[in-house]
């Protein structure tokens, strides 16, 4: 179990590497297979905590109800034809990203 004291700081720290970015700045993470969509519904900062902490179930459940995978050629191009701003957040080797 993990001790709900570094849980809350390591959620803590992972919001405050959390901002919006352009799309377009992440086009070389997307390029190399690095970028992770998050649906909207899914609170991004738990999903990163997830990640971090590893946790293989949860995320494989997100996985299976198509709410993280890997960002679309489809959705990279709207988001870079839009312009968009995402939300992003670095888990290494990853940059989960989240539609604003």
């Amino acid at each position: 179990m993990i001790d709900p004291n570094i849980d809350t700081l390591n959620k803590d720290k992972v919001n405050l590497e959390t901002s919006k970015i352009a799309w377009q700045e992440l086009q070389r993470f997307f390029a190399s297979g690095a970028a992770v969509f998050v649906a909207s519904e899914l609170d991004l900062i738990e999903v990163a905590h997830q990640f971090s902490i590893d946790n293989k179930d949860q995320v494989a459940e997100w996985m299976q109800n198509q709410q993280v995978a890997l960002v679309s050629d489809a959705q990279a191009l709207t988001w870079l034809e839009a312009n968009a701003d995402v939300w992003a957040v670095v888990v290494k080797p990853w940059i989960l990203v989240q539609g604003c």
